[in-house]
């Protein structure tokens, strides 16, 4: 799966703390009605805040947002505080400011798939901004103007 390109996401829930992570597992899954999905392990520090979420923040980032990715990928601290820009979404899910597009969703269903859980949610609002989205690929971030290598 290393050599499939995906777009590098920041998925967040409003709670106590509020908690967020870098996930690659995004995917719109349909228009009508409008769906999206993402997966999250259940041993993550994340999932008992998400376990509860009524809403998601679903935030893609740019390419120019490699070191936000790298905060929310990293355990044991306040990701929240870590210095990546946000704002309370309508329900709470913190939205990052500079996110190429963010979208707060209202839970819909979770699916039990192996350690992880299937997040399928329903957009309730959505920003966007002109610019190009993070990649990650082949075990690495990478811009869409960038020459991905295939050296695995």
């Amino acid at each position: 799966m290393r050599h499939t390109a995906a777009t590098v996401t920041v998925v967040t829930a409003a709670g106590a703390p509020p908690c967020g992570f870098t996930a690659t597992s995004f995917t719109s899954v349909t228009l009508d009605p409008p769906l999206v999905s993402v997966c999250a392990n259940r041993a993550s520090s994340a999932w008992p805040t998400l376990a509860q979420a009524a809403h998601i923040g679903v935030n893609i980032l740019a390419e120019t947002q490699e070191d936000a990715a790298r905060i929310f990928a990293t355990s044991g601290i306040d990701r929240l505080s870590a210095g990546v820009r946000w704002e309370p979404a309508p329900h709470g899910s913190p939205l990052l400011v500079d996110a190429l597009a963010s979208m707060e969703c209202a839970v819909h269903r979770r699916i039990d798939v192996g350690e992880h859980m299937l997040l399928l949610a329903t957009p309730t609002q959505l920003s966007w901004r002109p610019g190009a989205p993070l990649l990650y690929h082949n075990g690495r971030y990478v811009g869409v103007s960038e020459t991905v290598r295939d050296d695995a």
